[in-house]
């Protein structure tokens, strides 16, 4: 399925049901006084985060939702149906705005989250509802309510425990590969990864943590340069952060100055990334002469309060340690309770 993170779309929730003005009409009763019965309650539209979903390509091909309207009152008091409500479910991580004003209305984070976002109308009350002692023949009945309509911004930012960050073809997707079970394109020309991919790194079967790789940066990214400008909010969401280095690029006379490009882009993107724990990984270790890693030392002076790991993705040399400190690294990592929204209505 086609990834898709953003859309735009239009929802309406259900009317409520017109209330019944009747009266009871039966041989040998009369004056049977009224017995129009209420209309039912309009549906409600609920959006429900959910983790089988990556997605927001059905928003893309779907723009319009409504719930079911209330059925209205009959006679005989027979009340009117409430009308079903309508459960949209959208991927974890989505962040859903008033599509007019731009207002945050509830960041999608929990599985199983749920937020109404138009409430269903009331249903009208029938005649058989204002029957009183002086008023024995009420000839009124209400209108059920009118619908409440919403126009909403979806932007889906993919929650990973650990973001994959580098230049292009520095390995990142070499990397997801071969520690989970992910299978993201790989090719030896830049921009290969189009879109984020997630995968998830097992140490055993009680730990693991969501790893994502994705497109590689270049320099002015912030400012929309090159394909990784698009998933930068991506990173937003990541625990740490994993900067690849590839061996092979580093120039020794400065060894961090694709490092520090990618940081200032991540910075100027938001200050908040910036902040984020990083670790360092040198990957394709294997390719580079045993006498040529002379820049490894000046690295380690540069970054000494860093994590720095020198491996290969190819033949596994340093993931074991890696993907053990990385683990660790995540569940001391504490994220703060997100606020629990629960309702909006416009």
């Amino acid at each position: 399925m086609k990834f898709v993170d953003q859309a735009m779309i239009q929802v309406r929730s259900g009317a409520g049901g017109n209330g019944c003005l009747s009266f009871r009409r039966e041989k040998n009763v009369p004056k049977g006084g009224p017995n129009g019965g209420d209309g039912g309650n309009g549906g409600a539209v609920y959006l429900v985060a959910t983790s089988q979903k990556d997605t927001l390509y059905r928003f893309h091909l779907n723009q319009h939702f409504r719930a079911e309207r209330g059925q209205a009152g009959r006679g005989k008091n027979q009340h009117g149906r409430k009308g079903e409500d309508l459960i949209i479910e959208l991927p974890l991580g989505t962040t859903v705005k008033d599509g007019e004003t731009g207002a945050l209305l509830v960041d999608l984070v929990k599985p199983g989250q749920r937020f109404m976002v138009a409430r269903g109308g009331r249903g009208g009350r029938g005649n058989a509802r204002f029957a009183t002692s002086t008023n024995r023949a009420p000839r009124r009945a209400d209108p059920g309510e009118e619908y409440q309509e919403v126009r909403l911004s979806l932007e889906l930012s993919l929650l990973a425990d650990v973001g994959l960050v580098g230049l292009p073809n520095v390995g990142k997707s070499t990397l997801l590969s071969h520690l989970s079970a992910a299978r993201p394109e790989i090719a030896d020309y830049p921009f290969t990864t189009l879109i984020p991919c997630l995968g998830v790194v097992a140490l055993d079967p009680d730990r693991s943590f969501v790893m994502a790789d994705l497109p590689g940066l270049i320099e002015n990214a912030a400012q929309g340069a090159g394909l990784g400008h698009r998933f930068l909010k991506h990173v937003q969401r990541c625990r740490l952060l994993l900067h690849i280095l590839d061996a092979g690029q580093i120039d020794p006379s400065d060894p961090l100055v694709d490092f520090h490009k990618i940081n200032e882009e991540l910075a100027a993107f938001s200050p908040d990334l910036a902040k984020k724990k990083q670790f360092l990984a040198i990957n394709k270790m294997d390719l580079i002469p045993d006498d040529a890693d002379s820049f490894i030392p000046r690295i380690k002076s540069e970054v000494p309060d860093m994590k720095i790991f020198e491996i290969s993705a190819v033949t596994g040399q340093g993931l074991g340690a890696l993907k053990t400190a990385l683990y660790q690294a995540v569940i001391e990592v504490v994220i703060p309770d997100e606020k629990d929204e629960t309702e909006w209505t416009s």
